[in-house]
C-alpha cells in the first residue's frame, strides 16, 4: 500500500465489469448500500494499493453504474481496467450507525469460539451468494468451513474481545471417522 493509504484494512467497494462506449467510461458493479455511494468516500484504489482511481458517475445501465475515470480516454484503457477491484481503506468509511455497531469487514480476523470458549477458527471471509451471509472459517490446521451469519448461529459478536461466540448446526457438524475407517 501506498503512503496515502492508512495502515488499517482495505474493503472492497465495487468492481469494474466492462467498458461503455467508446470514449473510456466503465461499468462498475457497487457493493455499497446505495449504489452510488461507491464514489461518496474519495479515491478508491485498485487492489494492491497503488493506483488510484477517481471516480465520477455518469449514470446507470442493467444494474450497473457508468463512471468516468480520470486519465482513461479510450475503450481500450477502458477494457484494460476490466476486473479491477475498488478498493478503500476501512477509515475512509463513517463509523456504522448504532443500530449496525459493525462493518462485515470489522469481522475478519476474529477468532470463532463455541459456548465453552473452545477455539472454532478464524473469519477469513464474509461473503452473501445469494442465499444469506455465510463466515468463512479457516481453523489452525487449513481447514476451512463455511458458518451461516445469523443471529440463531452466532449470537454474540464481541469486537472489543476480538471474538465471535458460535453455536453450530447439528447440519454442519461432521463426527469423527471411527479409526481404521476406509471412509473418505
Amino acid at each position: 500500500m501506498t503512503d496515502k493509504l492508512d495502515a488499517g484494512r482495505m474493503i472492497q467497494m465495487g468492481v469494474i465489469t466492462g467498458a461503455h462506449g467508446v470514449r473510456g467510461a466503465v461499468t462498475v458493479k457497487s457493493f455499497a448500500e446505495l449504489p452510488e455511494d461507491l464514489t461518496a468516500y474519495g479515491p478508491l484504489f485498485d487492489g494492491s494499493g497503488k493506483l488510484s482511481l477517481r471516480l465520477r458517475l455518469a449514470g446507470q445501465t442493467r444494474g450497473l453504474l457508468i463512471a468516468r475515470i480520470e486519465g482513461v480516454e479510450d475503450r481500450d484503457a477502458a477494457l484494460a481496467l476490466k476486473g479491477t477491484g475498488l478498493f478503500l481503506p476501512r477509515s475512509a468509511l463513517p463509523d456504522p450507525e448504532e443500530s449496525e455497531s459493525y462493518y462485515y469487514t470489522d469481522l475478519i480476523g476474529l477468532r470463532v469460539e463455541d459456548r465453552a470458549g473452545a477455539l472454532l477458527g478464524h473469519v477469513v471471509a464474509v461473503d452473501n451468494h445469494g442465499a444469506g451471509d455465510l463466515l468463512t472459517l479457516r481453523d489452525a490446521a487449513g481447514g476451512e468451513q463455511l458458518l451461516p451469519f445469523t443471529r440463531a448461529v452466532v449470537p454474540e459478536v464481541d469486537l472489543a474481545g476480538g471474538r465471535l461466540v458460535a453455536e453450530l448446526p447439528e447440519e454442519i457438524l461432521v463426527p469423527p471417522k471411527p479409526e481404521g475407517s476406509l471412509e473418505e
